[in-house]
């Protein structure tokens, strides 16, 4: 079992994915879906914790360029972030959506310098607004963003473009189609099921 389908399964085990083709979710850009992903949950497991950091740990030793420091998305991907840089002994900053509205104003905490290299790294990717705008965020102070890693990515095209409009890389960890052949093994849900939950996502 490869490192993608094994957290896959971890995720579907303690019920992080949820699956409502009746009563349809609603998710921060508007999109309704018939399916969420709430990885938020795997904070409570810390052998699942750990296995998601150590499998981005991985993936950041194969890049060609090495971070200097490790960035959070706000919020979900903040104690991600802070698992993977204690792993890895590097500094960590988390980015919010926006500057906070009082103190300092700061979009950003955490000790940043201009020339830095940074691993940006989010809990998923739907859309991918959310993400790029904390890279931009993270680029307006100078930083180069060589890389956005997520634990999921539902691979909507409007994703890729997104991306590929930043000329931005991203990796996830496991994604939508595994999640949907392991709930067709597992007999959660039949092919008629799973060629519509196909359809939804291909369909945006």
């Amino acid at each position: 079992m490869g490192l993608s389908h094994e957290i896959a399964n971890d995720l579907l085990n303690i019920k992080a994915v949820q699956i409502r083709p009746d009563d349809y979710f609603t998710w921060a850009s508007g999109i309704r879906s018939p399916i969420y992903c709430d990885n938020r949950l795997t904070m409570s497991y810390p052998e699942i914790r750990d296995k998601i950091a150590g499998a981005f740990v991985q993936m950041i030793e194969t890049m060609d360029r090495k971070p200097d420091v490790i960035a959070g998305c706000a919020t979900a991907g903040i104690p991600h972030a802070a698992w993977v840089a204690d792993k890895l002994d590097l500094p960590m900053v988390y980015v919010r959506s926006k500057p906070k509205g009082h103190g300092k104003g700061n979009q950003i905490e955490g000790k940043l310098e201009s020339g830095q290299h940074a691993v940006v790294i989010e809990d998923l990717i739907s859309t991918g607004g959310s993400c790029i705008e904390a890279v931009k965020a993270l680029q307006q102070e100078g930083v180069h963003v060589i890389g956005v890693l997520a634990i999921f990515t539902y691979g909507l095209e409007k994703s890729r473009e997104l991306f590929s409009e930043a000329a931005l890389d991203y990796k996830t960890i496991t994604n939508y189609d595994d999640i949907l052949r392991l709930l067709k093994r597992d007999g959660m849900i039949n092919e008629n099921e799973s060629e519509e939950l196909k359809a939804w996502r291909d369909g945006l």
